[in-house]
């Protein structure tokens, strides 16, 4: 499903237009994305929790000539599911 598919059902379950799906689902992606850059979490009881971690620089290798090279310190966004999901995927 992509983000036109997602508009569409949210729209036809939620008996809104589909603009006001869009507008709806684009405030929540805001949202959850300017929580997560002030390093803050979100968590949806049942569905799952996304946070940010920092991982630290590293040496790597690279694959064609095997030379090390460095890979620079990042932060990454995690997605943990919550059981509801977890147990919705697994029936």
């Amino acid at each position: 499903m992509n983000k036109s598919e997602l508009i569409d059902a949210m729209a036809a379950s939620a008996g809104i237009t589909k603009a006001a799906a869009k507008l709806a689902l684009e405030s929540f992606l805001g949202n959850v994305e300017g929580t997560l850059k002030k390093g803050g979490r979100v968590s949806l009881v049942g569905f799952g929790s996304w946070s940010v971690s920092k991982r630290a620089a590293r040496d790597g290798r690279n694959p064609q000539t095997g030379k090390t090279i460095k890979i620079a310190a990042k932060n990454v966004v995690k997605f943990k599911a919550g059981s509801e999901l977890e147990g919705a995927v697994n029936k």
